[in-house]
């Protein structure tokens, strides 16, 4: 087995990391701001029905009320509860009273779970990543986590993720179960990749 792949992601995502814990307070919230006006422009957001995303925590970008950007009118938002093997469960956001801290300082939703392929519903789906390459691959921390909820969702389903300016990469190392998404947006700019509906 090549291992090359998994030690080239190794290192890139540290680096990746620690230029992330060097950012300060006023370049995160700078960038929030600015990712959270990119989502309200998606056109695929105004036409989701089921929206699955994420609590952003720490250095991630993104806006921390992530999905009350996302709510709207007749749509409902998922969020992800993380289990004890590393997968994904879901359940649906209900406001912000409704997070709760969980480990690994996370807040997930309270409320009843959905299972792991609730995902699979999604219009749009908001992932969280370190890096996105020019092909749409994207690198996120290593658990494997969003492989597996990608591998879930319906064909049509739009794939997003969050980046810092600067983490739009020529190429991020990639092993077989790596999924491409569909865009990235950084606070400077939204990308489209061409994702063939077969992978």
């Amino acid at each position: 087995m090549n291992s090359a792949p998994a030690e080239a992601k190794r290192a890139l995502r540290a680096r990746l990391l620690a230029i992330r814990k060097s950012l300060g307070s006023a370049e995160r919230a700078n960038t929030a701001g600015a990712l959270a006006g990119a989502l309200r422009a998606l056109p695929e957001l105004a036409a989701a029905r089921t929206v699955a995303a994420y609590v952003p925590v720490g250095a991630e970008p993104g806006p921390p009320d992530l999905a009350e950007v996302l709510a709207g009118p007749g749509r409902r938002v998922l969020l992800p509860v993380l289990m004890a093997d590393d997968d994904l469960d879901w359940a649906a956001y209900t406001g912000p009273d409704s997070l709760v801290a969980a480990g690994r300082g996370l807040r997930e939703p309270a409320g009843p779970r959905l299972g792991p392929a609730a995902v699979g519903g999604a219009d749009l789906v908001v992932v969280p990543g370190l890096a996105v390459d020019r092909r749409g691959l994207r690198m996120g921390r290593g658990g494997g986590s969003y492989d597996r909820a990608l591998a879930r969702l319906a064909p049509g389903a739009f794939t997003v993720v969050l980046l810092y300016d600067g983490e739009l990469l020529d190429v991020v190392p990639a092993e077989p179960h790596d999924r491409p998404v569909r865009a990235a947006l950084t606070p400077a700019r939204t990308v489209r990749f061409p994702v063939d509906e077969a992978s």
